[in-house]
């Protein structure tokens, strides 16, 4: 059975930085696509930031620099380090493991929330 797990959320100041950690059992990570995404209220779900299997790195546009994805397959971990958070980076942040396109694995999510 294949479960995705997702840690790191929190209230944070705009300006401040967030962890986000994505822990995957049941599949091997390292052939799949690994892929950040979220969904604030009311709009629908992006993508964020994706990582092939061989490390390839591709960020949204509205990124700019400031968040760095990363994956260790030999501990089917995945991370996200958010920094400069804005109040337009409040939502709920998923991980997904996909190969292809088929829709793959989905964590529950991690709720991020930007606010002073």
């Amino acid at each position: 059975q294949v479960q995705l797990v997702e840690s790191g959320g929190g209230l944070v100041q705009p300006g401040g930085s967030l962890r986000l950690s994505c822990q995957a059992s049941g599949l091997i990570s390292g052939i799949y696509n690994m892929e950040w995404h979220r969904q604030a209220p009311g709009k629908r779900r992006e993508l964020v930031a994706s990582i092939t299997p061989t490390g390839r790195i591709n960020y949204a546009n509205f990124v700019e620099g400031r968040f760095t994805a990363s994956r260790d397959n030999a501990k089917n971990t995945a991370a996200l380090q958010m920094n400069s958070l804005k109040s337009e980076d409040t939502a709920l942040y998923y991980c997904n493991y996909r190969r292809g396109a088929a829709p793959g694995y989905w964590g529950q999510g991690t709720q991020v929330t930007v606010s002073s």
